[in-house]
């Protein structure tokens, strides 16, 4: 590994810590950034601010060694040689990136490094619109000449971002300035990956063409199991002998009828291209499609639950999907929503939610839509014998998975796209997985 770079982070969200304890696992100096005091906090005592599986012992580990410490004052950029940004651009209500938490962060850079001299790459890893780097950082920066900008967006998975940092699929470095570019792709030497070295918007671009092409996967998948099932045909082998081109379909990741999508990232970015692309009279049919099939599968899985002949409804799983604690856009809250404005009557088990354990945009988005929600909040032994049906809204563990066949509950899989009751049977008896 080349010198090991002094880093710092701003914000220590979902993205910027793992990617704060990540690059302190590769040897690099990292100080993470964020106003929220609760998350310094946590890291500087060694714990994750959040559930992300592996995360906490990343942490822990940095912060042992001495090469990962955190600060709610911005000022230790003045001796980083690179800030990566990795603060939120969360939906504005017309669609479009809200930008204001970015604009703050370079302000913050603009103000810390006024009159130095040493260079300083800064490396915008947010999600933002192709252009925001030529159009908003840099002339936020333009005071300061030795200030060079790029692009590094991320492509970590809540709930797999761990690994995901550990084993990249992509690497992306966008900028006009290649030594500057190469620099920023050298901190990530230990990975093993080789890096694409694009155009400041062309990595821009490349964030929205991912997250949209993994939206449009699952919608597809989706309308592809839906229609499969109304026609008495397996949509798990169509998509599975689909995924078998690998030379056209290119990847079998989502590929998969499912449930709808949510979290901070698809729903966001499809928004905002729907937007851009309305503002230049430009028909984008597809992308256009994407948000409504979503939400008419979530209406499907209404549908089919509310024909249940049940008022006693469990539901397992309320963040956007397993693993991770994110509950910003989750379907399972919109299909609570639903569910309880029907009168149906519902409790709720997710084994990585605790109403006391969650704050922030994540509370607040879950308080705003069912203000009662810790009424609902159980545990598994509770959900299983008070409930007449079940609704699996993600993917379990084998454990607690075979907990619920041996309750005897009868339940839905709307995590699979199955929209078929499924009987439970008692322990030691054949039941359907």
């Amino acid at each position: 590994m080349e010198k090991p770079k002094r880093i710092a982070v701003l914000g220590l969200g979902y993205v910027g810590c793992v990617t704060a304890a990540g690059l302190a696992r590769l040897g690099h100096r990292v100080l993470g950034v964020d106003r929220d005091r609760h998350k310094v906090d946590q890291v500087l005592a060694g714990r994750a601010p959040f559930f992300e599986p592996g995360l906490e012992e990343w942490v822990r580990n940095g912060v042992a060694s001495g090469r990962l410490t955190a600060s709610a004052s911005a000022e230790g950029i003045r001796d980083a040689e690179i800030v990566l940004v990795c603060v939120g651009t969360p939906s504005e209500k017309n669609g479009d990136l809200g930008l204001g938490q970015l604009r703050r962060a370079v302000e913050e850079i603009a103000a810390v490094r006024a009159g130095l001299d040493e260079p300083l790459i800064v490396a915008i890893r947010s999600t933002v619109f192709p252009g925001t780097c030529e159009e908003i950082v840099m002339p936020a920066l333009e005071g300061c000449s030795s200030i060079r900008v790029v692009s590094n967006p991320e492509f970590l998975r809540e709930g797999a971002a761990v690994q995901d940092f550990l084993k990249p699929s992509l690497l992306v470095v966008g900028g006009d300035d290649p030594s500057a570019a190469g620099t920023v792709a050298s901190v990530y030497a230990g990975l093993g990956v080789r890096p694409c070295l694009v155009s400041l918007r062309t990595a821009e671009m490349i964030k929205y063409a991912c997250n949209a092409f993994h939206a449009v996967k699952i919608s597809f998948a989706n309308e592809m199991g839906a229609l499969s099932e109304s026609l008495g045909v397996d949509g798990h082998e169509v998509m599975r002998t689909l995924c078998e081109d690998r030379k056209l379909n290119i990847a079998p990741a989502y590929l998969k009828p499912g449930f709808a999508f949510g979290g901070s990232c698809l729903p966001k970015d499809l928004r905002a291209l729907n937007y851009r692309a309305a503002r230049m009279d430009l028909d984008l049919p597809l992308l256009a499609s994407a948000m409504p099939s979503n939400d008419r599968h979530l209406g499907r899985a209404v549908d089919a639950i509310l024909d249940l002949p049940a008022r006693r409804i469990g539901v397992i799983g309320l963040a956007f999907k397993e693993n991770t604690d994110d509950l910003r856009e989750s379907p399972v809250v919109a299909l609570l929503e639903q569910l309880i404005g029907k009168g149906r009557d519902v409790r709720v088990f997710d084994p990585h939610i605790s109403l006391d354990s969650i704050y922030g945009s994540n509370r607040n988005f879950l308080l705003s839509t069912i203000p009662h929600i810790g009424r609902l909040l159980t545990g598994l032994p509770q959900v299983l014998a008070w409930s007449d049906y079940l609704v699996i809204a993600q993917r379990q563990d084998a454990s607690t998975f075979e907990r619920i066949r041996e309750s005897g509950v009868p339940y839905l899989r709307v995590v699979d796209g199955s929209l078929h009751v499924r009987c439970s049977a008692p322990a030691g008896a054949m039941a359907a997985s």
